[in-house]
């Protein structure tokens, strides 16, 4: 059985959300504050499960992070604890790629897709490159996220729904930035499998074209930015406060990735990622 009260103190909520698009956006919002983004299993070569229980031992009983597919299982349990209808998508993440041109990115993404009251939700705690607020499933629907960025999602005639993003790019991950809208991912809300979802986590976490198996990623929203580290290179926005450089002594990578992102490695584990 869930155990919601243990996830509700991981993510610093002293109470129960009512299970509404208020509850829900608070919800998304102090788990993302709360539960860092980041890949270093599959870097230590340890793979990534993702039943319940798995996802549940490592990022709420040993306070670790982890990345979509973790992070929107233990967000889809929660969510049932609370009452909410939800059930998962697949999207494809656009950061950087011509949507025009292409090549079409696989599915290595999963979100959230939640009905209340007649009404459905996208809601999305595992997105790394940047933090995207709940919003409705409707043609030009927009949300304006705390850092400042804007968030829109249209419908498009060969991916289904497409998310964009409109903001400052120290609030990111680095990918995808630029001016005006920005396509972050596209989705449809065909029904999702369990082995849809296993398919997708085990292309993601052990391909050699995947992201996740060539880079070493933490990030963590901040109240208004994002804090992130990608290899060596650490970035932090926070309001119009921005901070970046390159990290070269292993002793201050272990620091870092304590102190930002709550991450405890040991010297071995830092040797074994390989940046130093």
């Amino acid at each position: 059985m869930f155990d919601l009260d243990a996830y509700l103190a991981r993510i610093n909520l002293p109470a129960r959300v009512t299970p509404d698009a208020e509850g829900l956006g608070r919800l998304q919002r102090e788990h993302r504050l709360a539960i860092p983004f980041e890949n270093l299993d599959v870097r230590l070569g340890r793979g990534i499960a993702i039943d319940s229980d798995a996802v549940f031992a490592k990022l709420v009983t040993g306070k670790r992070g982890g990345y979509c597919f973790e992070q929107n299982r233990l967000f889809l349990d929660a969510l049932a604890a609370l009452g909410f209808a939800a059930r998962p998508l697949l999207a494809r993440v656009w950061l950087g790629i011509d949507v025009q041109q292409g090549p079409t990115p696989p599915r290595t993404h999963t979100l959230s897709l939640v009905s209340i009251d007649g009404r459905d939700w996208i809601a999305d705690p595992g997105f790394g490159g940047s933090y995207a607020p709940v919003m409705p499933v409707e043609p030009g629907a927009e949300v304006v996220a705390p850092d400042g960025a804007r968030f829109r999602l249209d419908t498009d005639e060969e991916h289904g729904w497409m998310l964009y993003r409109a903001g400052a790019a120290g609030s990111t991950d680095g990918r995808g930035a630029g001016p005006g809208w920005q396509p972050q991912y596209s989705f449809t809300t065909d029904s999702v499998a369990a082995a849809d979802l296993a398919l997708s986590n085990h292309w993601t976490s052990t391909a050699p074209d995947s992201r996740f198996t060539q880079l070493t990623i933490a990030s963590i929203v901040l109240p208004h930015g994002l804090a992130g580290l990608t290899d060596r290179r650490y970035h932090r926005r926070a309001g119009d406060d921005e901070t970046a450089a390159e990290i070269t002594d292993p002793r201050v990578y272990r620091m870092r990735m304590s102190l930002m992102f709550g991450i405890d490695l040991t010297k071995d584990e830092v040797e074994r990622l390989g940046l130093f």
